[in-house]
C-alpha cells in the first residue's frame, strides 16, 4: 500500500495565509475596513487618527497588490480555480472596494488628482470583473449546484458597485465648475455615473438577497455556515446609504432632478433596514460561537465584519446631515467608537497571528521534512485536510483488502498490522 499524501498549507501560513499561493480573493477586505475607519475619523475631526489609519490602509493595499500580482503570475491555475468557485470568486470585488475607499480618503484630504487615478482604476476593474466574475462563477462553475455555495461574500459585488458611486460623488463636487487646479469640469458626467451605479447597486442587492434567501430555504444553513462575511448584508446597505446621501447634495442636473426624491427616500428606508439587521447579525454570531461553541479565532474573513461596522457609522453620519435627521447622526457618531473597538481587536489579532506565523516558520524551517512531532497549521482548512487524509487512507485500506481476496500472496513491500480492541481499531502503515 502506497503512502497517502495530502496537500496542506506551507509552513508559516497558519492563521495568516500571506503567501502568493494562499492569499485569498477577499484579501482587500482589511483595506476596506481600515480605509472606512479613516474616513469616519476624518468626518469626526480626528485628523491624526485618520492619517494613521489611512497610512495602514495604504500599506495593506500595497502588500496585497504585490501578492495578488505574484499569484497571478506564479499560481495562475489557483487563481482561475478561485474565479470558478462561487464560494470564493466574489471576494475579488474587494479589490475594487478597497481601491475606491482609498480614493474617498484622498478626496477628503484634498488629493483630487490621486483620487481620480484610483477612481479610474476602480471603474475599469468594476467594468471588467462585474461581468467576468458572475459568468465565471455561475455559468462556468466547476461544481453544481451553484446555489449551495452562495454566501455573504456575494454582497461584496454590491459594495464594489456602490464604492464606484461614492467616489464619483466626491469627484463631482470637487470638479464641478471652472477653476479646479487645471482639472476639467466633469461634474455632470460624474454625477450621472454616481446615479447609475447607485441604481445598479440597489438592484444587485435585491438579486443577491434572493440568492442568499434561496440558499437558506433549500439547503441547511448551520452555525458553521454563518461566518463573518454575512455582515456584508448590512455593509452593502450602509454604503448604499452613503452614496444616496452624497448624491442628493450634488449640484442640480437633469438626471438628479428626476431621481433626487427617490434616492433621498430610499436612503432613509435602507438605513432603517440596516439598523434592524444589526441585532439579527449579533444573534447569529451568538448562536454560532456561544450556543454551538464554534471557536472564534483570527481569520481574514473577520475584516468582512469590521467594514460593515465602520460603514454603518459613516452612513449614519452622512444621512443625518444630508436629510436633517439628528438621531441618525448621533447614532453614527456613537457607533463609530464601537466600530473602532472592533477594528482594534481584529487588527491586534492579525498582528499576533502574523508574528506567530513567522515564529512557526522559523521552527518549521529548522525541522527536517517528515520529522516526528511536526504540527499541522491550525484552522478550519486543517480539519478539511485531515479529513481528506483519513478518507484517502480508508479508501486505500479497502482497495488493499479487496486485492487480498483475489491474490493469496500480498505485495512483499506492504505490511498491515491490525489490532482488534473493543470500540477501537488501530492501523499501522509502513512504506518500503
Amino acid at each position: 500500500m502506497g503512502t497517502v499524501q495530502t496537500e496542506t498549507s506551507g509552513a508559516g501560513t497558519r492563521g495568516w495565509g500571506l503567501t502568493p499561493a494562499t492569499v485569498p480573493p477577499g484579501c482587500f477586505a482589511s483595506v476596506m475596513a481600515t480605509g472606512i475607519m479613516s474616513v469616519g475619523a476624518h468626518i469626526k475631526g480626528f485628523g491624526p487618527l485618520a492619517l494613521i489609519l489611512f497610512s495602514i490602509a495604504c500599506a495593506l493595499y500595497a502588500c496585497f497588490a504585490v501578492l495578488v500580482v505574484w499569484r497571478a503570475v506564479r499560481f495562475r491555475d489557483r487563481m482561475i480555480a478561485d474565479l470558478h468557485d462561487p464560494a470564493r470568486s466574489f471576494g475579488f470585488f474587494t479589490f475594487i472596494a478597497g481601491t475606491n475607499v482609498l480614493a474617498v480618503a484622498l478626496e477628503g484630504i484634498g488629493h483630487v488628482r490621486l483620487a481620480l487615478v484610483l477612481f479610474a482604476v476602480g471603474l475599469i476593474a468594476w467594468t471588467v470583473l462585474g461581468y467576468l466574475i458572475p459568468f465565471a462563477s455561475i455559468l462556468a462553475a466547476r461544481s453544481r449546484p451553484v446555489l449551495r455555495k452562495v454566501n455573504g461574500t456575494w454582497f461584496v459585488w454590491v459594495v464594489a458597485t456602490q464604492s464606484v458611486a461614492v467616489v464619483a460623488t466626491g469627484l463631482a463636487q470637487a470638479m464641478s465648475g471652472p477653476g479646479h487646479g487645471g482639472l476639467p469640469d466633469l461634474g455632470e458626467p460624474l454625477s450621472l455615473i454616481a446615479i447609475c451605479t447607485w441604481t445598479i447597486g440597489v438592484g444587485l442587492y435585491a438579486a443577491c438577497a434572493v440568492f442568499v434567501g434561496l440558499r437558506a430555504l433549500l439547503y441547511r444553513l448551520g452555525p458553521g455556515d454563518l461566518e463573518a462575511p454575512y455582515w456584508v448584508t448590512m455593509g452593502a446597505l450602509a454604503i448604499s446609504i452613503v452614496t444616496g446621501s452624497r448624491i442628493i447634495v450634488l449640484e442640480e442636473t437633469p438626471m438628479l432632478a428626476a431621481t433626487k426624491l427617490l434616492i433621498s427616500g430610499s436612503s432613509a428606508a435602507l438605513w432603517a433596514f440596516a439598523t434592524w439587521l444589526i441585532p439579527a447579525l449579533v444573534f447569529a454570531g451568538w448562536w454560532r460561537h456561544v450556543q454551538h461553541r464554534i471557536p472564534l479565532g483570527y481569520s481574514a474573513s473577520l475584516w468582512s465584519m469590521v467594514f460593515p461596522a465602520g460603514m454603518y457609522a459613516v452612513a449614519s453620519m452622512y444621512l443625518g446631515e444630508a436629510d436633517s435627521i439628528p438621531i441618525a447622526a448621533w447614532i453614527g457618531a456613537q457607533w463609530y467608537w464601537v466600530a473602532l473597538a472592533v477594528w482594534t481587536i481584529v487588527f491586534t489579532a492579525m498582528v499576533i497571528s502574523f508574528v506567530r506565523s513567522i515564529g512557526g516558520h522559523t521552527v518549521d524551517s529548522a525541522r527536517a521534512p517528515g520529522a516526528e512531532g511536526e504540527q499541522r497549521p491550525a484552522g478550519r482548512s486543517d480539519a478539511v485536510a485531515e479529513s481528506s487524509g483519513v478518507e484517502a487512507l480508508a479508501l486505500g485500506l479497502r482497495r488493499h483488502q479487496h486485492e487480498d481476496q483475489h491474490d493469496e500472496r500480498p505485495d512483499a513491500g506492504d505490511e498491515v498490522e491490525e489490532e482488534q480492541r473493543p470500540r477501537e481499531v488501530r492501523v499501522v502503515e509502513s512504506t518500503p
